[in-house]
């Protein structure tokens, strides 16, 4: 099923297809799960660009992980 990525209400269960999209709602959804330190950068976009299914949970987690180790 596709997500609509600009006005759905998001979960961390969302999947994560071809059709993803950063927009404001991601951003939003984001930043209410990580905190308002929050920031794409490359490196994390392209991690959620890569062929391994994930959800916007799987995003929340890898983020953390990311922040624990700077």
């Amino acid at each position: 099923m596709k997500v609509d990525w600009h006005g759905a209400e998001l979960t961390r269960a969302a999947v994560i297809d071809r059709h993803y999209r950063h927009t404001q709602n991601v951003r939003r959804f984001m930043l209410a799960a990580c905190g308002e330190a929050f920031r794409f950068d490359r490196d994390l976009m392209a991690w959620i660009r890569r062929g391994v299914p994930k959800t916007l949970g799987d995003v929340v987690d890898e983020w953390h992980r990311r922040q624990r180790g700077r």
